[in-house]
């Protein structure tokens, strides 16, 4: 008797651990030290509440690890500017390279402007037409002069003006890929932390977690059992996601042996051709949305507010998704905690 209660509290304290951990990965992703609890902060005291902590910690550290995924999108987004700066500033310059000839023409015909070369006309012409001649010469000379080194000026003015912002636009990047970076090592730490306490648990418990996070694992239907269309890109989508089954939940992977919930879908998708963002909440903007009742094969489904877990709905009220840790690609029940819609990409 005295050896079942001291197994009991060892396994209560495992799962306290594990709801501390989560609370604190949810709580302090940027922070370099694990949160610490509010002062009269109530602790679980069963191993029931400890569980309930953690799958809701759990739920929180999705939203942070989406949080991450939306910053790799705005970063991507960043860096293409970037790109987009530093070419339109070799345009810019290659136009201002492009008046040179011109430039140092005129500097070699020694031009000094039309006070001194209407004297000089003055002074050698032979007769009033012959002045007159060269008069107009000297003016069509001297407007072609002084627009050209309008032109050239307007250029050096437009090179400088887009090289400020292709220099702004590489600061933005670098400082936006330096914060990632460090966010994605700060998640990766406490993924690892609640990996490792996740482990201590029963298997009971571990189950718990896990089923009430993602729902009770469905046996996975064949292709033919399904209502797809042959041939068409949800078919195909939906056939590359089926055979991901039983792959690990891989935080920030996208295959092809391992995947977190976006990037099952965009690995499924890209099967078929279609480019989906890695982010749940950027593909619950994709496409066009549909009802529950209105999903058919090949729709993703999206789940919480703000959106932080997407699946790949497979028809017959079923869904098949990579949703946490523990827990590798299954089919699950689409009615799944936390459903807020559909989208349809195709069709």
């Amino acid at each position: 008797m005295q050896l079942t209660r001291t197994t009991t509290r060892r396994r209560s304290r495992a799962a306290l651990a594990l709801g501390a951990a989560l609370v604190a990965a949810a709580t302090g992703v940027l922070a370099p030290s694990p949160a610490a609890a509010a002062p009269g902060a109530a602790t679980p005291r069963t191993a029931a509440e400890a569980t309930a902590a953690a799958e809701k910690a759990a739920n929180e550290l999705t939203v942070i690890d989406e949080q991450v995924h939306e910053a790799e999108q705005i970063v991507a987004r960043q860096e293409t500017a970037a790109q987009q700066a530093a070419r339109a500033a070799a345009v810019a310059k290659a136009a201002l390279r492009a008046y040179e000839p011109q430039l140092r023409a005129i500097a070699h015909t020694g031009y000094t402007g039309t006070t001194q070369s209407r004297v000089a006309a003055f002074l050698t012409s032979r007769s009033a037409t012959d002045l007159v001649q060269r008069v107009t010469t000297l003016d069509l000379i001297a407007t072609h002069t002084n627009s050209v080194i309008s032109e050239a000026a307007a250029a050096r003015k437009a090179a400088a003006q887009a090289q400020a912002t292709a220099d702004q636009a590489a600061a933005t990047a670098k400082a936006g890929l330096t914060e990632l970076t460090e966010q994605q090592a700060e998640v990766q730490k406490r993924i690892a932390g609640y990996r490792e306490t996740f482990a201590r648990l029963t298997a009971a418990e571990q189950t718990a977690v896990t089923t009430s996070l993602a729902g009770p694992a469905l046996d996975a239907p064949s292709a033919d059992q399904l209502p797809l269309a042959p041939g068409s890109a949800a078919a195909v989508a939906v056939k590359t996601a089926l055979a991901q089954v039983g792959d690990p939940y891989v935080w920030g992977k996208s295959g092809p042996d391992g995947f977190d919930c976006s990037g099952l879908t965009s690995y499924a998708y890209a099967a078929a051709g279609v480019l989906l963002p890695h982010s749940s909440a950027s593909q619950s903007r994709l496409g066009r949305a549909v009802t529950r009742a209105e999903l058919a094969p090949g729709d993703l489904v999206y789940f919480f507010s703000p959106v932080s877990h997407v699946g790949l709905y497979i028809g017959n009220g079923m869904m098949v998704h990579a949703r946490t840790f523990g827990r590798p690609v299954a089919v699950t029940s689409v009615d799944m905690n936390g459903f807020r819609g559909g989208r349809r990409l195709v069709g």
